[in-house]
């Protein structure tokens, strides 16, 4: 049995509201694959019979770009890695059964799932976020803040996820407000109006988003050439124009000289 760790300080109202999501969603998708119904909590103290680290937990770290970014460390131990496998596979439950590559590679399709699911969920307060699964090893930054999402009793086997946020996240995951102090220019130091003009001339990518779409894993496995995946949004509804994954204005398509283009009809406000 692993030691308990030293308790850590209990993360900031945006933290907790960001490992919420990942809670929910973390329930959801087992429960669209195959009906099996779980609740998670996050808590900070190490749940009793915690089991050591050993090669058979799942390792893996969660990159967020976009609105949001930093690392997210998820450690799954063995025998969760063996019973959402199972379940991911659409085998019986047996916690003596052999675990095998094809239950951690399902597991890492669930939590790729899982992920474009938190990212969708994360729009209505972080703005557009992409978050990259990438198995590995344990991380080699210092967390911010640690926990464990832990399944409610009723739950039909145990699930246990260790998760370790990056100062990166947490710093990015507060209010804009929070992230830099205002201060006085140093003496001496152009105002920042005069510095602005030795950026004009830089350039910036722009993205137009014309809707997107939730999808499972048996859905994109049946694309096709001809296949016709239907968006959230209407054809008369305005386009999305992103910068850096964040929303700055709405339009509609054009064509320009054979290229498609934008009519900007809405200026984002920066405050939403």
């Amino acid at each position: 049995m692993a030691a308990a760790s030293a308790p850590q300080p209990a993360p900031e109202t945006e933290v907790r509201e960001y490992l919420k999501v990942w809670a929910e969603n973390t329930t959801q998708v087992p429960t669209q694959i195959a009906g099996v119904s779980f609740t998670l909590e996050s808590t900070l103290a190490p749940p009793p019979e915690v089991p050591a680290p050993e090669e058979h937990d799942l390792q893996v770290t969660v990159a967020a770009a976009g609105s949001l970014r930093g690392e997210m460390s998820l450690r799954i131990p063995r025998f969760a890695v063996l019973g959402l496998g199972q379940l991911f596979l659409q085998e019986p439950h047996e916690e003596a059964a052999e675990l095998t590559p094809d239950h951690r590679d399902a597991l890492e399709e669930l939590l790729r799932q899982v992920a474009g699911q938190v990212a969708t969920a994360l729009t209505s307060r972080w703005g557009d976020v992409q978050l990259r699964v990438e198995p590995g090893q344990s991380p080699t930054w210092s967390a911010a803040a640690r926990g464990w999402l832990v399944s409610a009793p009723a739950a039909p086997f145990r699930l246990l996820v260790e998760w370790q946020l990056s100062s990166a996240l947490v710093t990015a995951l507060r209010p804009i407000a929070e992230k830099a102090p205002a201060s006085e220019p140093a003496q001496g130091v152009a105002p920042p109006a005069t510095k602005l003009d030795l950026l004009m001339d830089a350039e910036l990518e722009v993205t137009l988003r014309f809707g997107k779409r939730s999808m499972l894993l048996r859905e994109i496995m049946e694309l096709d050439a001809g296949s016709v995946v239907e968006l959230d949004r209407q054809v008369q509804e305005p386009v999305d124009l992103l910068l850096a994954g964040r929303l700055i204005a709405r339009g509609e398509v054009v064509v320009v000289n054979g290229n498609y283009g934008l009519r900007v009809l809405e200026v984002v406000s920066p405050s939403h």
